[in-house]
């Protein structure tokens, strides 16, 4: 029983000199290409474990140092071969993001809120204008459209002049009714 314990005992005391005596140039050598000091410590750390697992079964004229220096070496290549994918796939999803963001940049810059609005309310008028009475239709439309008086409208149509006006009044009133929605936009861009 107390054999054993020495041999673990000698085992750790040389584990613990083998692992202290290379730590520090070892992980100086992982960092200087991973540049990254904690993932340095794991490399070496998994590099020198591997080494401790494997040594029973290594040839015996293996060179310690040089045997965990170069699984430190493939583990930091293998460490950078999969920062690099990572970057990659990282750059192609920012080229995509960038791409999405500048069409929507180039989308948001050709929209003129006005034109939206102008042809919802053209459609609007177009179809309120069909719904008006026919005499009230060509009095709003000789008023708004060909810029006549009230007076010339009503000496054309032979008409009186309150007539002209209560048919305008009921036209307007309509088209403030569908256009209620609209009106705030219309002043704002001048539509209306």
């Amino acid at each position: 029983f107390v054999p054993v314990m020495e041999e673990q005992q000698t085992e750790y005391s040389l584990f613990s000199t083998l692992f202290n005596q290379l730590k520090e140039p070892f992980i100086l050598f992982a960092n200087s290409y991973v540049k990254d000091m904690a993932t340095a410590e794991d490399i070496y750390m998994e590099a020198i474990i591997q080494y401790w697992e494997k040594r029973n079964i290594l040839p015996v004229d293996t060179n310690i140092p040089g045997y965990i220096l170069t699984s430190i070496k493939n583990k930091s290549l293998n460490y950078l071969r999969n920062m690099s994918i990572r970057v990659d796939a990282n750059d192609k999803l920012y080229d995509h993001h960038l791409r999405e963001l500048n069409f929507r940049i180039s989308s948001l810059e050709s929209c003129d809120p006005s034109d939206l609005f102008a042809s919802e309310v053209k459609d609007i008028i177009r179809k309120t204008l069909n719904e008006l009475p026919e005499q009230t239709r060509i009095i709003f439309f000789k008023s708004r459209y060909n810029n006549m008086t009230n007076r010339e409208i009503a000496t054309e149509l032979g008409l009186s002049i309150k007539t002209v006006e209560s048919h305008i009044s009921k036209a307007l009133k309509l088209f403030r009714h569908k256009l209620k929605d609209y009106l705030p936009l219309l002043l704002f861009f001048n539509i209306y």
